[in-house]
């Protein structure tokens, strides 16, 4: 054990371990046209710190600095960019979630009759729960186990042996339509939609706020998904906030009602270049002081005129249900979306570990409208019939800690020459250090 520990130890220092750590030239980062490369290595880089200080934290708990573990080296999930996994990888995860789809619902149908399968559960849960979990204090953390718990799902009850991947969206920026994950072929969650001519601005209003509404254009497509693993794919539930085309809101009378119909899309390169660019997203790192100003920003500040990381990549994917802020976990997308925001609270968490990783401030309502109790580390969460019970806030902010065991590794902006070993080749690798 004391060999192990001090080859872990060194192997961080040394980066031995097969995680690189790539200097900040034009051969080592791919970037996509017009973005600043030194924002994009500096988000590398402040990634390649959070892993280091994670896994000394590892280390710190095996030498009894702190307490016995439950997340070692052996059961720590690895979560990859989707440029980093193989075309086997990227099936084995989109047959998992057609496996959800393909599975009963665990929700009753006196609660949401529209949830027909399994994955139904988590887009009724996510309808049920929007105004408590966004713009509220638990927005992070909610989402953070939401998607843990999707994960689970695919594990245990689809038989995926991956891990949740994460969208990089500043790869994308010059084009959503040639993105990996969008891109309409085998090995993508589906491409764009069928083309809808003569589209119109949308505008998008803060809630019932006084700010004046967002106006963004719309996208290349609008229509049914044309391609890929998803395009017979048939949503159950909603609209329910849907942002439409010339300013429209479409909603059901009860969104959890059954409503069966096509998933839309329309892929909007302009707002994810405008939101999700790498100099955005290091701004939010470097410029969030506290725990409220980054999940402000990474919602998009009232009166900025921005959407923020959280907005940019949700509207970005557009269409239906990927523009309905109840219903858009409808759109497979939305979990490597999320996983991405989540990775980012990750890394602003690491830069002041011991500041941040218990920060919490706001409330349980959005916008504290209606007014609402703050969310403390004694609050309680819950994900409805996704999984049943609930959890406190103080078990769900370290990835390493509660029910929670993962890292984010993220390469030099997808740079497809560079990869991450698998888990398990790389704890040989230590324990034969």
């Amino acid at each position: 054990m004391d060999a192990f520990l001090l080859g872990l130890l060194s192997c961080l220092w040394l980066q031995a371990c097969g995680f690189p750590t790539p200097q900040p030239t034009s051969n080592s980062i791919n970037l996509a046209l017009g973005e600043d490369k030194n924002a994009a290595y500096e988000l590398h880089r402040l990634g390649q710190s959070a892993l280091d200080l994670t896994l000394d934290g590892l280390e710190g708990r095996l030498l009894g600095e702190t307490y016995q573990p439950s997340c070692t080296l052996e059961t720590m999930r690895v979560r990859r960019d989707w440029r980093a996994l193989t075309p086997g990888e990227r099936k084995d995860y989109i047959d998992a979630i057609l496996c959800l789809q393909r599975l009963p619902p665990q929700t009753p149908a006196a609660m949401a009759a529209g949830a027909k399968t399994r994955y139904d559960d988590f887009v009724a849960t996510h309808i049920n729960q929007t105004w408590h979990i966004h713009r509220t204090g638990t927005f992070l953390a909610w989402h953070r186990y939401f998607i843990f718990t999707f994960e689970e799902a695919l594990k245990n009850e689809c038989g995926f042996n991956g891990d949740l991947p994460y969208w990089n969206w500043g790869a994308d920026v010059d084009s959503m339509e040639a993105s990996p994950l969008f891109d309409g072929s085998d090995t993508s969650l589906s491409g764009n939609g069928a083309v809808v001519p003569n589209q119109t601005d949308l505008a998008i209003p803060l809630g019932n706020t006084d700010v004046p509404p967002l106006v963004l254009p719309p996208g290349t497509g609008g229509g049914c998904v044309t391609s890929g693993p998803f395009v017979n794919y048939s949503l159950s539930m909603g609209p329910s906030s849907l942002y439409m085309s010339g300013g429209n809101l479409t909603r059901m009378s009860n969104p959890l009602d059954y409503n069966p119909r096509c998933m839309k899309r329309d892929l909007t390169t302009s707002i994810l270049r405008e939101n999700n660019n790498y100099t955005a997203t290091l701004q939010l790192l470097q410029t969030s002081s506290d725990i409220w100003a980054f999940e402000t920003t990474a919602q998009g500040a009232p009166g900025s005129g921005l959407l923020g990381v959280h907005g940019g990549g949700h509207l970005a994917m557009g269409g239906d249900p990927g523009r309905d802020v109840d219903a858009n976990p409808g759109d497979p997308g939305f979990w490597n979306h999320h996983a991405m925001i989540d990775r980012l609270w990750w890394m602003w968490q690491c830069i002041d570990l011991a500041s941040r990783e218990f920060a919490i401030r706001g409330t349980g309502t959005f916008l504290n409208d209606p007014v609402s109790p703050n969310t403390t580390l004694d609050t309680h969460v819950n994900v409805g019939y996704v999984k049943r019970g609930s959890i406190a806030m103080r078990d769900i902010m370290s990835t390493t800690a509660g029910p929670f065991c993962y890292v984010y590794f993220g390469r030099a902006n997808g740079a497809l020459e560079e990869t991450i070993p698998a888990r398990k080749t790389t704890l040989v690798v230590l324990e034969e250090y």
